[in-house]
């Protein structure tokens, strides 16, 4: 019996990476330097896992930024706007992952999109019809001999040559099956290239597999690996899915010459079925993944055990693996000390997982199961379910009627009463939410945490923040305002610690893309809503203005998705509950004079099933409807509006417009304002927001440039139905580059409003 880790966190157990990175943006510290605290997390990575007994331990999952972004740089595909700012090498490759504005030039970063169905953004390859595809930095063979020399044999992963083609843009005239030959050529030079350096095994991501795969995928799949694969001699090469199972392209898989094929038993429904009733070719391993990535929850060993052994009557040397990467899941639980003893007990993060791995291969590996104390250990705790029920919450789903997820009158109603209400001029402008996090900010916060700054200092500091807020947005000449978020932490970590049901972290840091870490809470019993979490500071901020400033809640199905959900009762028990409590707290704004509130849906898409064929009743079904559930008690001239990005929203655009929100703002400058297209062909009747500048990167926006933006806007709907806003929140951006990118979007705005006025 073998293990295998698929990938591995990678941003440092304290952050380490992020912090170096961001240094380096501000010219703190120098290339070499950055690359040496590099050098010194892969190193403790690979080691922590050796001294876990890890048997294939990854090397090539470490990333500055992503690894699609990494593997874009290997292949030459570098569009000619980075290459011509002149940059070296790593300032090119976060100019095309964050943009560039400087001396050398002008230019937006690469699109930014969910990775599958995580919280993960991977950043979208430009192919054009210059793209020359050739191997021009070989890290994958670089950090493979950065182990090697430490003694640490590692096997090197590769996204996988399918799905960065499906990934990928192509912004000419030529496809995916038009470069495969150039791509899968280059793919075989870093095979060689591996192989002439004593490497064993090889291991190529593909969870694209595991989507909707029509008879065009298979067929470009299938060229992809016939080429790669006629390239191997002596190294052994694993194709290895995940975040579901392969049963479209299962046969077409086990025909290639794979020496081993990674297959998700823990998302993959059908993957335990495939292999029982297809077969599994001999002379090929089968890595099952087992421990899964993407929870936190402790793995159920008699379950695995029975798993396995089931696998090994039709695949004898199975080796047991992670689901996924484990870089959906914070470090390790021995920084933990909020958590309880009995509380960890259930919880296992990366470093714990490690561990899952090596007592389950001494387990598998035993000739009798029944006297290892691990394993009896496990039994125990899943013996008895845990204590976390309440009562009268579950009473309050079951009284639930279909009229509670309906709000009146509709929404050609409710749209004519708030335009007398609130008198918006055409083309209204507001941000989404956040404003920037400074480093007062986050000191005040800290200090209040550790009990070195009062609750009176704390408020009034937080009170002079929001002061300042409103009056920065009325100088700008904003209509709809915010109040800055600045009490905030995280959009999810925020509520979840308002509300009864949740557990936190110290360090429990995961990856969302780039230097940006989010913590998500522990969904640990039944959630439901203990006081008021928003009021003071909204009527706060609305006593120091006339204009609507926005109440700012996060939605139930957002708040699930970002979070570590239960496994003892279904995601739509638990999303009923948090709707539930997040309308107690639109009741409460409301009834406190907040006539706007917006309900953020920024994760709607991500428990989404990948294939379409799977989507029937088995998640918008009840996604929608928990979100109707909160806004459905409102007053008709109350305004919802609701937010969503960095996923594709085009495919469900007519359940997004079931939500019945009042207005949704979309994240749209990164994806190139393509949603624009779906949102006219489906008759979109909501209000929307599409952004019109990009708030990841650091560069200030142009006012001809949002001109641009808006015009291309107003092709496809109405100016009584756009509103004007950035893509998303502004907390991890600078103050001067708020202040001067908001004051171009208003003056755009502006000039817009006046020709729509005219026409």
């Amino acid at each position: 019996m073998k293990t295998s880790v698929i990938g591995y966190p990678r941003i440092g157990a304290n952050r380490e990476l992020k912090f170096a990175s961001e240094k380096y943006f501000r010219q703190e510290i120098s290339e070499k330097k950055l690359e040496m605290q590099a050098r010194e997390l892969r190193r403790l990575h690979w080691e922590t896992q050796k001294m876990h007994g890890v048997d294939l331990i990854p090397s090539n999952d470490f990333s500055f930024y992503d690894t699609i972004l990494d593997t874009a740089n290997m292949l030459g595909i570098v569009p000619q706007r980075y290459q011509a700012l002149g940059l070296n090498r790593l300032e090119t490759y976060f100019a095309m992952a964050r943009g560039y504005q400087g001396n050398h030039g002008d230019v937006k970063a690469l699109a930014m999109k969910k990775w599958f169905n995580t919280n993960y953004h991977y950043m979208v390859p430009e192919i054009d019809d210059e793209t020359e595809i050739r191997l021009t930095n070989n890290k994958v063979l670089r950090e493979f001999l950065e182990a090697k020399g430490l003694g640490i044999m590692t096997k090197p992963v590769i996204p996988g040559a399918f799905t960065f083609l499906k990934l990928a843009r192509f912004t000419g005239n030529r496809t995916a099956e038009e470069v495969a030959e150039a791509v899968a050529a280059v793919y075989g030079e870093l095979v060689a290239s591996l192989e002439e350096n004593g490497v064993e095994w090889i291991q190529f991501d593909e969870p694209a597999l595991v989507m909707d795969m029509t008879a065009k995928d298979i067929s470009l799949f299938q060229k992809l690996y016939k080429q790669i694969l006629a390239s191997k001699k002596a190294a052994k090469c694993l194709l290895q899915t995940y975040f579901g199972d392969i049963r479209d392209c299962y046969t077409q898989v086990m025909e290639l010459a794979f020496d081993g094929i990674g297959l998700d038993f823990v998302e993959g429904e059908k993957s335990l079925e495939l292999v029982l009733k297809q077969g599994f070719p001999s002379g090929k391993l089968l890595f099952a993944g087992v421990v899964n990535g993407k929870n936190i929850w402790r793995n159920n060993y008699n379950k695995t055990v029975e798993l396995v052994r089931s696998l090994q009557a039709v695949c004898p040397e199975t080796v047991i693996g992670t689901s996924c990467s484990l870089l959906h899941v914070p470090y390790t639980l021995d920084s933990e000390e909020m958590l309880s003893g009995h509380q960890k007990r259930y919880l296992a993060f990366a470093q714990e997982k490690l561990a899952e791995l090596e007592e389950l291969k001494d387990i598998l590996s035993a000739a009798h199961t029944e006297g290892n104390a691990a394993f009896q250990e496990n039994i125990r705790l899943f013996d008895k379910p845990r204590e976390c029920g309440n009562d009268a919450v579950r009473e309050k789903i079951k009284a639930l009627r279909d009229a509670d997820f309906v709000r009146l009158p509709d929404f050609d109603e409710r749209k004519k009463l708030q335009k007398e209400v609130f008198g918006l001029p055409l083309l209204p402008t507001t941000t989404i939410g956040s404003f920037p996090q400074t480093a007062e900010v986050r000191a005040n916060r800290a200090g209040w945490k550790s009990g070195a700054v009062t609750d009176e200092q704390y408020h009034a500091f937080i009170q002079k923040k929001i002061a300042e807020c409103i009056a920065l947005q009325e100088e700008i000449g904003l209509d709809v305002l915010v109040h800055g978020e600045f009490e905030r932490n995280d959009m999810v970590e925020y509520f979840g610690e308002k509300l009864d049901g949740f557990l936190f972290t110290q360090k429990g840091w995961v990856q969302s893309y780039g230097t940006r870490c989010v913590k998500p809470p522990i969904i640990w019993a039944d959630v439901s809503f203990r006081g008021a979490m928003t009021v003071r500071e909204s009527v706060y901020a609305q006593s120091l203005t006339q204009k609507p400033v926005k109440g700012m809640l996060t939605g139930p199905v957002t708040i699930l998705n970002w979070s570590f959900p239960r496994e003892d009762i279904s995601l739509r028990e638990s999303t009923l509950q948090i709707a539930l409590a997040i309308r107690e707290e639109v009741l409460d704004l409301e009834r406190n004079g907040i006539r706007i509130i917006q309900i953020d849906e920024a994760a709607l898409r991500e428990k989404l099933p990948l294939r379409k064929t799977d989507w029937d009743s088995r998640y918008l079904d009840w996604a929608i409807p928990a979100f109707r559930l909160v806004h459905s008690g409102v007053k008709p001239e109350t305004q919802i509006h609701t937010h969503m990005c960095y996923s594709e929203f085009n495919d469900i655009i007519k359940q997004i417009d079931a939500m019945d929100a009042d207005v949704i703002t979309f994240e749209a400058s990164r994806s190139d304002l393509t949603i624009l297209d779906a949102l006219a062909a489906n008759g979109f009747r909501t209000d929307v927001g599409p952004g019109v500048y990009d708030i990841h990167s650091p560069r200030v926006p142009e006012i001809a440039e949002i001109v641009s933006v808006l015009k291309r806007i107003l092709e496809n709907a109405s100016p009584y139905k756009v509103w004007v806003n950035p893509d998303c929140g502004l907390k991890t951006r600078a103050e001067k580059e708020v202040k001067a990118s908001l004051a171009n979007m208003v003056a755009a705005a502006l000039e817009m409003r006046g020709k729509s006025a005219h026409e």
